[in-house]
């Protein structure tokens, strides 16, 4: 199987989609294909549908859902003929007591290829090789094609795990932006994170990456003012002042003359990128 989450669902049996169109069997699937490989009890694909209040029905929907889903998996076999070495869609979506696994058979699953792929690039930048914790964690991004399940209709647990997720992503997005300032990149930067703090008015992390991106390529008036507006997004809409790591670097990028931001190294041992360092473990 190749099982895609991150991003629109998108599951393949031999190359051929499997995903419903219709919304509550396209939920279960989205749910088993989250857990590939593992059993997801029939209750939690019910309290996925039915948001924890689920009809005496439940169990028999349920089944019937599955057995819907491997209409779409024989056929998907079928299609591709006796290569496949497997005998029915029982071999695919399996049932275990109390619940259904989803077999990826080996396949393609992008959440765990995001995973390895970023936890690869959390060592690489703990053991300071910036250039492979750069391109890990971009590869590791890559495999986003939009918001996780963007078109399945969630409850409670895949909201969670949406959301979840959302977080794994922001976090690598994080440190792949460090690796690159680590790398001096931070006139490429700049594009992307006039984007992204646009979108995450109140991600302080991002914030700071920026006023360094900015502060080194000679724009330390703007770093400034991109302090000022996030303070003022953050008083005006959760009532609180910035942390103190992004305070340090304002006060950083304040007593440092514009006329040092060109000839700032890559890592420097003060300044306003070494501030930026500590501030990025802080925030």
């Amino acid at each position: 199987m190749e099982i895609r989450v991150l991003g629109a669902l998108d599951a393949r049996v031999c190359g051929v989609s499997v995903v419903p169109s219709a919304p509550k069997p396209r939920q279960v699937l989205a749910l088993l294909a989250l857990r590939a490989d593992q059993v997801v009890p029939a209750g939690v694909l019910a309290d996925e549908l039915w948001s924890g209040r689920p009809p005496r029905s439940a169990r028999t929907t349920v089944q019937t859902y599955v057995l819907q889903l491997r209409e779409l998996i024989d056929r998907a076999l079928a299609a591709a003929g006796a290569a496949t070495g497997v005998s029915c869609a029982k071999d695919v979506l399996v049932t275990s007591p109390g619940g259904y696994m989803l077999n990826s058979g080996g396949g393609l699953v992008d959440l765990r290829e995001f995973e390895r792929l970023a936890g690869t690039g959390y060592q690489a930048m703990d053991s300071g090789d910036f250039p492979l914790a750069a391109r890990q964690l971009g590869e590791a991004l890559a495999l986003w094609r939009g918001p996780a399940f963007a078109d399945v209709p969630v409850g409670g647990q895949l909201a969670v795990e949406a959301r979840r997720l959302e977080e794994t992503r922001l976090c690598a997005l994080d440190q792949r932006i460090e690796a690159d300032l680590r790398l001096g990149r931070h006139r490429v930067l700049l594009a992307e994170l006039t984007v992204l703090v646009d979108r995450y008015r109140t991600h302080e992390s991002l914030h700071g990456q920026y006023m360094i991106a900015l502060h080194r390529s000679g724009r330390r008036g703007e770093a400034l003012e991109a302090y000022q507006r996030l303070r003022n997004t953050l008083v005006r809409e959760l009532g609180m002042e910035p942390s103190a790591g992004l305070r340090r670097l304002q006060r950083s990028i304040l007593l440092a003359g514009p006329e040092r931001a060109e000839r700032e190294p890559a890592v420097a041992g003060a300044g306003p990128e070494a501030v930026a360092a500590r501030f990025s473990r802080v925030g």
